[in-house]
């Protein structure tokens, strides 16, 4: 994936502002920039995270400290959304099987993962070794990008992606958002809430 390629296409979305993020829309949308802001605070080489959906009204009704713990209004909106971080990617334990493994509670109205991967230009697929460390290969590769997706999804359908390009000198990151940038992702995230 190509710096240029997302900033021309968050140009031609007429729900992306120029800073990148979706406009907010709905709850899933004002979630995930709230993950996203907290993510890239964080800074990078972060393990995968998985986080819970859950409606904030009914989060502080249940605990109503967090309100002044998280910063949240004491009376959000009917549908505000709030994620909640769950334990990490158990080691030796490959993404897909964990998310097969996973159920929700009915409290939980969707959830959102975030993966940081590495993207070489299509231009370079020939010159992949066919023996050796692939992933050591594309690291230490100097066309090399690094992007953080993350992925949302929500009991009634709804999606949302925001990637993160992580930039190689001072400027900002490239940040594009929609409903289907990672939709195999998106589908596996959707089967977890499956009743």
């Amino acid at each position: 994936m190509h710096t240029t390629y997302l900033k021309r296409r968050a140009q031609r979305r007429s729900d992306v502002r120029q800073d990148g993020r979706m406009a907010a829309a709905d709850p899933l949308v004002e979630a995930m920039a709230e993950v996203d802001r907290h993510l890239a605070e964080g800074g990078w080489d972060h393990p995968v995270r998985l986080y819970a959906m859950v409606r904030t009204a009914d989060l502080l009704a249940s605990e109503p400290a967090l309100a002044d713990t998280l910063g949240l209004p004491k009376a959000p909106a009917a549908d505000a959304l709030t994620a909640v971080e769950q334990d990490p990617l158990p080691d030796g334990v490959a993404l897909d099987e964990w998310l097969a493994g996973i159920a929700w509670p009915d409290e939980v109205l969707g959830c959102a993962l975030s993966q940081e991967v590495l993207t070489l230009p299509p231009s370079v697929e020939a010159d992949l070794p066919d023996d050796g460390d692939a992933v050591a290969w594309a690291a230490s590769h100097p066309l090399r990008r690094e992007v953080r997706m993350l992925v949302g999804v929500l009991r009634n359908g709804s999606r949302n992606a925001t990637l993160r390009v992580r930039s190689n000198d001072a400027t900002a990151d490239d940040v594009v958002s929609g409903p289907d940038l990672v939709p195999l992702l998106a589908d596996a995230l959707a089967a977890t809430l499956a009743e």
